[in-house]
């Protein structure tokens, strides 16, 4: 973790972030559910599934659930008729979840292992940010990042460099020019081309 946050400024970076997802969610055109996204293995409504998910399982984990416990509860589809309501419940949820008392300082149970609250705020913040764009794009929405959300992904990501594609939760790097903007540069750590965004 490059960046030192307090406590409420984590939880601002994260409601903003979910905040401009939800929004995309909204703006999403009835005949563009199934549009592909820059995940290739991923149309628009199959991308808001993923994140929806997410959101689902953070009150679980941080009233102390283990992954085993939870299980299988979020399995299958879960956006109905209504994926933006479905989204803006499973995101007020997480958020007020993060949000009580103590909550950051808790230790949580992830697929990998324990890891204290306020980490897995942050991998969902980073989350949120990058698939936020993946939705801009896939929708043909504005897809400029916030530049404050820019810069926290990248002091987040940057020492995992490494990593990242060995992770399997992103492609492997793409090479982007020595002066590319901040955005661009994040873009393509996580694997993505800007200048080629569906490929």
């Amino acid at each position: 973790m490059a960046t030192h946050l307090d406590d409420q400024d984590l939880l601002v970076l994260h409601a903003r972030a979910l905040e401009h997802f939800g929004r995309l969610v909204r703006a999403v055109p009835d005949d563009r559910w199934q549009a592909p996204t820059p995940c290739t293995d991923w149309t628009v409504r199959q991308l808001v599934g993923h994140l929806t998910y997410e959101q689902l399982w953070v009150p679980d984990l941080l009233a102390g659930a283990t992954v085993a416990e939870v299980g299988d509860r979020y399995d299958g589809e879960q956006l109905g008729d209504d994926p933006a309501a479905v989204w803006t419940a499973a995101a007020d949820a997480a958020g007020a979840a993060f949000g009580e008392p103590g909550a950051l300082r808790r230790t949580v149970h992830l697929s990998y292992g324990r890891r204290r609250a306020a980490g897995y705020a942050r991998e969902m913040t980073v989350d949120a940010i990058v698939h936020g764009w993946d939705l801009a794009i896939g929708i043909g929405a504005d897809a400029r990042i916030d530049p404050a959300a820019v810069a926290f992904a990248l002091d987040e990501l940057g020492p995992q460099t490494g990593a990242l594609a060995a992770s399997g939760l992103f492609a492997d790097a793409v090479q982007v020019p020595a002066d590319a903007d901040p955005q661009t540069r994040l873009l393509g750590l996580v694997g993505r081309d800007a200048a080629h965004p569906l490929g």
